[in-house]
């Protein structure tokens, strides 16, 4: 996904290399998709290096809310690093928000999942974005909640994506694809316009790869090959024309 875009991923794990690796990096994600002890402390010693060198960091707390590992992995970053951005499902940002006592109670997450109680919907929408603005204010980073409806905030400017296709959250890795997207776009641009613009690209190639989907009568393993597809030759003509956009 991220090449389709015109990126250049490097993906390193070994705390011996990654000072180099993030040194010459424009961007650095972190996935805490799959922990282990080794792993967690290269976490911090990326980070660490990426504020010395003004590097971005897009952090994807995956399954926080989940296990005591994940909710103090994730809040060790957050509490210890300056994080430039967060991508999660809206159950993961509620975690954090209730970590952080944004928020008093939360749903238990679902796994990578989010809760169904959670869903952002037309009804929800405005307290849910009521309260990624007042997280995102707190921890002075842009947070991107996920989802049928997505939420971007600063702290300052919210604004609803309703763009996509449910056929994406089918797909193993969309999530992760998505926060590499993010990355890559903030490392070319601002915070908040990156994430809007990852948004929208991700977004707009899901539609136009479900409707392709339909039209052959194919599945799930057809979507994320047009996915990647449709990644590849959007423009910015298309996300400017297709894009659907609201502040709230």
């Amino acid at each position: 996904a991220v090449l389709a875009i015109g990126g250049s991923p490097f993906m390193a794990e070994d705390a011996e290399e990654l000072e180099e690796v993030v040194t010459i990096a424009d961007v650095l994600v972190i996935n805490i998709g799959k922990l282990s002890k080794n792993q967690i402390e290269s976490m911090k010693i990326s980070a660490k290096t990426a504020n010395k060198t003004d590097t971005p960091i897009i952090l994807d707390p995956v399954g926080v809310g989940v296990t005591e590992l994940r909710n103090k992995t994730t809040m060790d970053l957050i509490e210890n690093y300056d994080i430039t951005a967060i991508r999660g499902n809206i159950s993961e940002i509620k975690a954090i928000a209730k970590l952080t006592g944004v928020l008093k109670e939360s749903n238990t997450a679902k796994g990578v999942d989010v809760n169904i109680d959670d869903i952002i919907t037309e009804e929800n929408l405005k307290a849910n974005g009521d309260l990624i603005c007042e997280l995102a204010k707190k921890l002075n980073t842009v947070i991107l909640a996920s989802g049928p409806l997505d939420i971007l905030s600063d702290g300052e400017t919210t604004v609803v994506i309703d763009n996509g296709d449910d056929m994406m959250p089918l797909i193993t890795g969309s999530g992760c694809m998505l926060s590499s997207i993010v990355g890559s776009c903030i490392g070319g641009s601002n915070p908040f316009e990156g994430s809007l613009v990852a948004i929208l690209a991700m977004n707009i190639a899901g539609e136009k790869a479900r409707a392709k989907v339909d039209a052959n009568d194919e599945g799930t393993g057809s979507f994320r090959a047009y996915l990647i597809d449709y990644l590849f030759k959007t423009d910015s003509e298309t996300l400017i024309n297709e894009a659907n956009i609201r502040i709230l």
